[in-house]
C-alpha cells in the first residue's frame, strides 16, 4: 500500500490487487492492520490505533481506500458512503470494446452467497437490488480497451457484474467470464479516484491513485 492522503481524520492509500481491506476467513493481515501498524510507527502511538473502515474494495483489485482515523469521521463517512456522497471513479481494462463509446448500464443484481457471485437481469426479479453506472471508453492498446466506470449504487461485485453483462468481462476475472486468470490474481480494475467533501472541515477532497505498475496499463493510448 502506499498513503496518497492524511490528515488528523482520515487516510487514504492506494492498495495493491493482493490486499484485503477486512479481515477474512484467509486469516491474512488485513489493510487495515497493515494502516494501523503505520500510524502506530509513524506517530510512535501507544495502546491501540482507531481505524474505522468506510468501504471496502474486493481483493483482486487494486486502488484507493478511504479510512477513517477517528470515530467521528467514520459515523460521518459510513452516511456519505450510503447515500452516494462519494464519487468514486474506475478505470477497467477488458478484452472487448463496448457496443457505444460510452453509456449508463442499469440491471437489477442478485447476490449468490454461496458462490460469493453476483448476477445481473434486465429487468426487476425477486430479491433483486437496482445497479447503475456510467461507462467511457477512454482508452486502447493493441489488445485491450480501457473503460471509466462511475458508480451510481454500490452493489456487490457491480463493476465486474455489469461489464461482463455488457460482453465486456474485464481482465483477468475468471469469476465473470475472462478465459484467464491474470499471473498475479488480480484482476484489471483499479479505484482510480474518490472525490468527497471532508466529513470534518468540509474541504473538497480529490485524490487519484497511480496506476498499477507493468506495461499493460501504460501501454494505453488515453
Amino acid at each position: 500500500m502506499t498513503v496518497v492522503y492524511e490528515d488528523n481524520h482520515i487516510i487514504i492509500v492506494n492498495k495493491t490487487a493482493s490486499e484485503i481491506v477486512q479481515g477474512d476467513k484467509t486469516g491474512d493481515t488485513p489493510l487495515s492492520e497493515t494502516v494501523k501498524q503505520y500510524l502506530k510507527e509513524k506517530y510512535n502511538k501507544p495502546g491501540n490505533v482507531f481505524i474505522g473502515v468506510t468501504h471496502r474494495l474486493d481483493r483482486p483489485v487494486s486502488g484507493l481506500v478511504v479510512f477513517a482515523k477517528t470515530s467521528k469521521a467514520l459515523s460521518r463517512l459510513n452516511d456519505m458512503f450510503r447515500n452516494g456522497e462519494v464519487k468514486k471513479t474506475y478505470w477497467a481494462v477488458v478484452k472487448n470494446a463496448p457496443v457505444t463509446e460510452e453509456g449508463t448500464l442499469v440491471h437489477y443484481m442478485i447476490k449468490n452467497e454461496k458462490q460469493n457471485k453476483s448476477y445481473a437481469y434486465d429487468k426487476e426479479v425477486k430479491g433483486s437490488k437496482k445497479a447503475i453506472l456510467d461507462y467511457k471508453l477512454i482508452g486502447h492498446s493493441q489488445n485491450y480497451f480501457l473503460l471509466e466506470v462511475n458508480l451510481h449504487t454500490g452493489r456487490h461485485h457491480q463493476i465486474r457484474c455489469q461489464l461482463a453483462k455488457m460482453g465486456c468481462p474485464i481482465k483477468g476475472d475468471l469469476k465473470y467470464g475472462f478465459p484467464r486468470s491474470n499471473p498475479d490474481g488480480s484482476i484489471c480494475l483499479h479505484s482510480r479516484r474518490v472525490k468527497f467533501i471532508h466529513p470534518v472541515s468540509k474541504e473538497v477532497i480529490d485524490v487519484t491513485a497511480e496506476l498499477p505498475s507493468g506495461n499493460l496499463w501504460n501501454g494505453f493510448r488515453i
